[in-house]
């Protein structure tokens, strides 16, 4: 029996973008939370938080996009045209907010504009990456795998919505994250916050949920018609927003962001079901978009040494870092 590398490759992609949302999502999020923080050791304490994970989150998103490129290239070549300016103020924001890592706390006289630099950067790299989920789920003009439409035919009031309800879900990990690491005044706001941003992610879940069967009557068709099992995916997504919600009255600490990543989980499953087997909205499949057998191969080979690799030092980086962070002090 012969093996679908197409299947094989479209896992891993597949399991690279989710692992990049969760784990860059929380930093992003603390990003965009940074100027309604009560002071600023509660910034240091957000900081430093993430400061020894964050450039390592970032290689799920390298890992994706080479990947991408090497075994479907038909993506590439429609969505780069198609989504230019996005992908561009994505970079643009993820470079402003590395920068910021590392002048923050060197700058005496203009840590104001590196905290700016951090928020401002966060918030236009995740509302761009979720202005692009939001383009992927309307679909793209394309003819004989080629894009036809124009440099800002992504930008609309569904894909705007996308992109702040992205930044809202950003933000929501962020907060659940400071309270799994912070303590004291740092943890109480984060507390305070959390319920608010749930709340926000909720509303515009609905909104999205009720909008996306206008813009993409292929997803209507699967919804209503075709798999039911498919309405799962929402139904445990609110169990995890319950489950979120509780946790954060009863003040525990771990459960809230655990809480978080499962409602993000299920968000992502329904949105692949949505669309599967569809790469390149609304007619080419994974088999449409794929490279030669052979250049799938000779990736893979390479890709099944590094993810394990990835993988192992992920881990150990966030079990040595796994206490929490105390004001003027780091981890402990």
């Amino acid at each position: 029996m012969s093996i679908d590398l197409s299947l094989i490759w479209a896992a891993i992609i597949g399991f690279g973008v989710i692992m990049y949302v969760l784990m860059d999502g929380f930093d992003l999020g603390l990003g965009i939370l940074f100027p309604f923080a009560p002071d600023e050791e509660s910034r240091d304490v957000m900081m430093n938080s993430v400061a020894p994970v964050w450039d390592g989150n970032e290689t799920w998103l390298v890992l994706g996009g080479a990947g991408l490129l090497g075994a479907f290239p038909l993506v590439y070549s429609v969505f780069l045209p198609a989504l230019y300016i996005g992908v561009f103020l994505m970079l643009a924001g993820l470079i402003f907010r590395g920068i910021s890592f590392e002048f923050r706390f060197k700058s005496k006289k203009n840590r104001r504009w590196w905290n700016r630099a951090f928020c401002w950067g966060s918030a236009i790299a995740t509302f761009a990456q979720g202005a692009v989920v939001g383009a992927y789920i309307q679909g793209f003009a394309v003819e004989d795998f080629r894009y036809v439409g124009g440099a800002l035919d992504w930008l609309t009031p569904f894909t705007v919505l996308t992109g702040l309800g992205l930044m809202a879900g950003y933000a929501l990990l962020g907060s659940t994250w400071l309270i799994l690491k912070s303590e004291g005044h740092v943890q109480q706001w984060a507390y305070r916050i959390t319920p608010k941003l749930l709340l926000a992610v909720l509303v515009v879940f609905g909104i999205v949920s009720l909008w996306t069967p206008l813009v993409s009557p292929e997803v209507r068709d699967r919804w209503m018609n075709q798999i039911h099992l498919i309405w799962l995916f929402p139904i445990l997504a609110m169990v995890c927003a319950g489950a979120l919600y509780r946790a954060v009255k009863r003040q525990q600490e771990g459960l809230p962001f655990v809480s978080t990543l499962g409602l993000f989980i299920f968000t992502y499953l329904g949105l692949i079901a949505s669309k599967w087997p569809v790469i390149v909205p609304p007619n080419y499949t994974i088999w449409d978009a794929a490279s030669a057998p052979e250049s799938q191969l000779f990736l893979l080979i390479g890709v099944l040494f590094v993810i394990p690799i990835v993988l192992a030092y992920t881990a150990w980086s966030y079990w040595v870092f796994r206490g929490k962070v105390k004001v003027g002090e780091g981890y402990h």
